[in-house]
């Protein structure tokens, strides 16, 4: 796909979430003057606070990603936190387009192939999803019927069903990778002999990942790893919140609603733009505290803003000084890296045979 069609297809991705958000935030009377006035009133210890815990989150990235390769080759535990950055940054400024600039980096800095790299990435994403269903269960479990709506709790119970499925598909591909690859390939195969071959190598490179967890302690340690990072982030949401003191349904938010507000965030936050998508995401995540919270518009629109720029772009300046220390142009790796994706997705995959008229 040239670069032309793909500029095509985001700016029409943007107006299918842009529209309805547009739509939204002029049917919703914004006084502008009173959310300047939460951000002035805000408290931004806290918010400071929050952006410490996402710095934080970054370090126990990074030394979880060192773990991961730890029977291929022996890192510092914390050489890789600046690939983190730097690939986080490419995303903030360019979009999920860039998603691929992690594992390229650290590729490019430990000469370790680009598949292992992403089969690392692959794994890693899992354990995010299933650290952030785990910490959801937990918050809300433990939270009072009244705290949390009832169809939140019947939703964090089907992520925990979810996570433990993923867990033992993960379990299954891991004892029997090569078996499990060649059963899904066959079944995908029926449909689409492209799509069973696809499917087949993809499992084989997810297999290929969990080779990066060999014995019981290594599980543990980047489950570990993962679980304190996600804690460290939902903090960071949690502390967001109760800076805008001058909203008492933000000022008192609990942890379990906090929790909720990270993972419909992280929805919202799915199809990253480069850099307009940062007001759609505000204004979905806006949204979300104006239904969840009950907030007045200005104080969600407000703390929208705030959680954006704690969760998402405050490691921008400190990624493009790392990228500018280390000479490493952004948008070089994410071009690179894009690419370097495309050829291993069309590796060893068939054309699909011309249909007989």
């Amino acid at each position: 796909m040239t670069l032309h069609k793909k500029r095509i297809l985001w700016l029409a991705a943007f107006a299918v979430v842009a529209a309805p958000l547009w739509f939204l935030l002029h049917r919703i009377q914004f006084r502008w003057a009173v959310v300047a006035e939460q951000l002035r009133l805000a408290d931004w210890l806290m918010i400071v606070a929050g952006l410490a815990c996402i710095y934080a989150g970054y370090v126990f990235r990074g030394y979880r990603w060192v773990r991961l390769m730890r029977h291929k080759e022996k890192l510092p535990p914390f050489s890789l936190v600046g690939m983190q950055v730097m690939g986080f940054t490419a995303v903030a400024l360019i979009g999920r387009v860039a998603d691929l600039s992690r594992p390229y980096l650290v590729s490019k800095k430990t000469g370790q192939p680009l598949t292992s790299q992403v089969a690392v990435y692959v794994v890693e994403r899992l354990f995010d999803a299933g650290s952030m269903a785990l910490i959801a269960f937990s918050v809300i479990a433990l939270s009072s019927a009244s705290a949390v709506p009832h169809h939140v709790r019947r939703a964090a119970f089907l992520g925990l069903d979810l996570t433990v499925a993923g867990a033992l598909f993960l379990v299954a591909v891991r004892l029997a990778g090569d078996k499990v690859a060649r059963m899904l390939g066959r079944a995908f195969g029926s449909i689409s002999a492209r799509a069973g071959v696809a499917v087949e190598k993809k499992i084989e490179t997810f297999h290929s990942g969990l080779d990066t967890i060999r014995t019981f302690s290594d599980f543990a340690i980047v489950l570990a790893l993962s679980l304190a990072m996600w804690v460290l982030i939902a903090l960071a949401y949690l502390f967001t919140l109760h800076a805008f003191v001058a909203s008492q349904p933000l000022a008192t938010a609990t942890p379990a609603r906090a929790v909720i507000l990270m993972i419909a965030s992280g929805v919202v936050s799915a199809l990253q733009l480069p850099i307009l998508g940062w007001f759609t995401q505000i204004a979905g995540v806006a949204a979300t505290i104006v239904g969840l919270f009950g907030a007045k518009p200005e104080a969600s629109l407000g703390c929208a803003a705030a959680l954006l720029l704690v969760t998402f772009v405050g490691i921008v300046p400190v990624g493009l000084v790392w990228a500018r220390i280390d000479r490493v142009s952004l948008m070089k790796v994410a071009e690179e890296s894009e690419h370097a994706g495309e050829e291993l997705a069309h590796r060893h995959v068939p054309e699909e045979p011309a249909r007989q008229v």
